[in-house]
């Protein structure tokens, strides 16, 4: 099931899409959640209500044009925002790296998350090294605290395209990560999540990112060193992971600050991070002017 988050006269809206059309969940049932955070907490007897044939065969019937909705993250603010870094073979072998002996988790601030076709805005005084990275994000449904890698995907409520933007030389010079990865509008995600269900093995996906026309990053999330599960499993051992939470799972080789010359992001241009069954997320960077920024 594909859904959305929209925003209408009335605020945030739960969405269930079925090709190019879609409904407010509150159309399809009377008295069920109305935003997605909603829907999460009221776990799986409300999804399978919007999942029933009836409900999906009235969003074709009395659906809106799709392309005229306007579009949120899917959650606007999740819980926590867990970042893996390094998690590709591509993207250490380019880096010049080890392969990490774990998962190497780091935190991006759910204050930086913006939908779909939103400007990814920065202060070319303050960065001049923006990157791309494109990362298929797993969107937590069931509360995981030491749950062993065979259980892990159970509590998975769906899946997501994630643009982990990041400024290199704040990456550089920090020693850490969260800084660089967290700036305003630098984590966009969507257009949409895709329940669990539909994606039987979400180690077998093609992930691509383009730069306007030039595809940078090509890979398949079978190259990750860490499955879902596992990243799920070995997060779970130190921390709760609770309903709305989200994790961006590693970014394949092909990124800009490893290309040579590199290819660092700039004014105007537009990026497309592309997941198989999942969507295509596009978003258009923007240099914020002094007055912006003030």
């Amino acid at each position: 099931m594909q859904l959305i988050s929209v925003r209408t006269s009335t605020g945030e809206t739960l969405g269930v899409a079925d090709s190019d059309r879609w409904l407010a969940a509150a159309d399809l049932v009377s008295d069920g959640p109305s935003t997605m955070s909603a829907l999460i907490d009221a776990g799986g007897a409300a999804v399978a209500a919007l999942r029933s044939a009836q409900a999906i065969a009235d969003v074709g019937r009395r659906g809106r044009p799709l392309d005229m909705a306007d579009r949120l993250a899917p959650l606007s603010r999740p819980g926590k925002i867990v970042g893996i870094g390094r998690n590709y073979r591509d993207h250490t072998t380019e880096e010049g790296v080890k392969p990490p002996p774990a998962p190497l988790v780091f935190a991006k601030w759910p204050s930086s998350v913006v939908g779909p076709g939103v400007e990814v805005c920065w202060d070319p005084d303050l960065t001049r090294q923006v990157d791309y990275e494109a990362e298929l994000a797993v969107v937590i449904g069931r509360t995981a605290r030491n749950v062993a890698v065979a259980d892990a995907l159970g509590h998975v409520f769906g899946y997501t395209c994630l643009n982990d933007v990041s400024a290199r030389d704040l990456q550089a010079g920090d020693g850490q990560w969260v800084r660089a990865k967290s700036l305003d509008t630098f984590c966009p995600m969507g257009p949409a999540i895709i329940t669990a269900d539909e994606i039987e093995d979400p180690q077998d996906l093609a992930i691509r990112c383009f730069v306007g026309d030039e595809r940078l990053q090509d890979d398949r999330t079978s190259s990750m060193f860490f499955s879902v599960a596992e990243i799920i499993s070995f997060c779970s051992r130190s921390f709760t992971l609770e309903p709305g939470d989200v994790i961006a799972t590693g970014t394949p080789g092909g990124v800009g600050a490893f290309r040579d010359p590199p290819r660092f992001l700039r004014d105007g241009d537009r990026m497309t991070v592309d997941i198989e069954r999942i969507g295509r997320l596009e978003n258009t960077c923007r240099f914020l002017s002094a007055e912006a920024v003030a």
